[in-house]
């Protein structure tokens, strides 16, 4: 994606700290227009945000957009169910992974692209307790190297 076009709003570093992202998969989101630019203002939040697939149609839950300030009647419940779309083979898919075991939908960032919110979802597999423990491992080694280094071109 070229820089210009693509603004991130929203970013679910947990996601990644929680779960090995298999697959990733962009979606456009269906809003309304006092929530579109609420979105612009960077008034939104995916922490809590989970994934549904339901009847053949993809359901973000629990994504909170606030509401927008010059929108009076026109705003929205923060919290509605809103319809992610994807291609009918995607859907499809996706829907046999999640049938396997460990396997679910989340969201990973919400974006401005071309002038269309979009919604990067990811196909992940629950990570172990071990697991997180090595994560938090490889940061701080890579944190301390990066410490070392500077220091080293400090030092010249």
């Amino acid at each position: 994606m070229e820089k210009d076009r693509y603004k991130l709003v929203a970013n679910n570093k947990k996601a990644y700290f929680d779960y090995f992202i298999e697959e990733k998969y962009e979606a456009g989101i269906v809003l309304h227009g006092t929530e579109v630019k609420s979105i612009r203002a960077g008034k939104c939040s995916i922490k809590e945000a989970f994934i549904r697939i339901e009847n053949g149609e993809v359901f973000i839950y629990g994504m909170h957009i606030s509401p927008y300030e010059k929108g009076n009647i026109f705003n929205r419940d923060p919290l509605r169910v809103k319809k992610l779309m994807l291609h009918r083979y995607q859907i499809l898919k996706i829907n046999q992974k999640l049938k396997e075991k460990g396997y679910t939908l989340v969201p990973l960032s919400v974006y401005l692209s071309k002038g269309l919110v979009k919604v990067e979802i990811g196909l992940a597999k629950g990570k172990k307790l071990y697991d997180k423990r090595e994560t938090i491992a490889k940061k701080d080694q890579r944190r301390e190297s990066e410490k070392e280094y500077k220091g080293i071109l400090k030092g010249v």
